[in-house]
Parts: structure tokens; sequence; C-alpha cells
């Protein structure tokens, strides 16, 4: 797999924090959608399993983000 795909996901996830940072949730939270999308693409298609650790690695991230997201939503 390309490591390019997961250099997208790294900004994608990069974008997230930035939104949370800024108190956006409404954009943090579109964004974490979209990078959801991209994540689950790229296990559709995984074969290595290193790719497999490292979309297992993105997961949890998008997971505590996600929970993040939602305290802030409750924030605000």
């Amino acid at each position: 797999m390309e490591k390019n795909k997961f250099s997208e996901l790294k900004n994608g996830v990069q974008e997230i924090i930035n939104f949370i940072a800024s108190k956006n949730a409404r954009e943090a939270n579109n964004k974490l959608v979209e990078v959801s999308e991209q994540l689950d693409e790229l296990l559709d298609f995984a074969e290595e399993d290193d790719d497999l650790i490292e979309i297992s690695k993105y997961q949890v991230l998008l997971n505590q983000l996600q929970q993040r997201i939602i305290a802030l939503d409750g924030q605000l």
C-alpha cells in the first residue's frame, strides 16, 4: 500500500486536531467523517499485516478524537 495514503490520513487527523483546538466541533466532525471514510477504503484493500497494524492505530486515534469532539460539543 502506498505510504502516500497514510500521509493523507495523517494530514486529515491533524486538521481534526486543529479544529478541536479552535473549538470548531462541527468542522472537526465533518473532517472526522471524511477521514473515517478514507480509512475504511484503505481497510477494504489492505493486504499486508503492517498496513493493517497502521490502519488499526488510526482507528483508535479517530475513536479518541470522536470522543473529544463529543465532549467539546457538550461544552459549547
